[in-house]
């Protein structure tokens, strides 16, 4: 977890810092899962047609691959703009 979420909760007690902090790892393996839940069903929804063998074939692989590509991709450059946006109101506090 960033330490620096927890920079304005100075004034708690010890214990509650620790819940708080928990609290967000919760937070953010929830957020983590559901990331990749959302990748894997869109990808798997888009790329894979039918169920006649075990493994993907080439086209069904290179789709699920290309597809994550710009899932992680579209995530990345929302989660960079969010900072800059979060940084810039945190300025003009």
């Amino acid at each position: 977890m960033d330490k620096t979420m927890l920079g304005d909760l100075d004034a708690l007690p010890e214990a509650d810092k620790l819940r708080m902090s928990s609290m967000i790892d919760q937070l953010q393996i929830r957020d983590s899962l559901r990331m990749y839940n959302t990748l894997v069903e869109r990808c798997f929804t888009d790329c894979v047609d039918t169920f006649r063998r075990k493994t993907l074939d080439k086209q069904e692989e290179t789709c699920v691959r290309r597809c994550a590509e710009k899932f992680l991709k579209h995530s990345m450059r929302v989660g960079m703009r969010f900072a800059e946006l979060n940084q810039g109101a945190a300025t003009q506090d």
